[in-house]
């Protein structure tokens, strides 16, 4: 498991998040921010036990 800090794309505020750095594939997960509890659809793919690439979005339709 790896932290990663990323910005909330609904409240902006600095979060951090584990992604598995064990899988060898590009991997999806849904995480809460640990600030406004909404749903963060987080994105990566991990080579030689590290992680390549990140991407996060907010998940339509969860707006308040």
């Amino acid at each position: 498991m790896e932290e990663m800090n990323i910005q909330c794309p609904y409240c902006l505020q600095a979060i951090t998040v584990l992604v598995d750095t064990g899988v060898y594939e590009y991997t999806t997960l849904i995480d809460d921010c640990e600030v406004c509890c909404r749903p963060i659809e987080i994105s990566y793919s991990v080579e030689n036990g590290e992680v390549s690439s990140l991407s996060y979005n907010s998940i339509e339709g969860n707006e308040f």
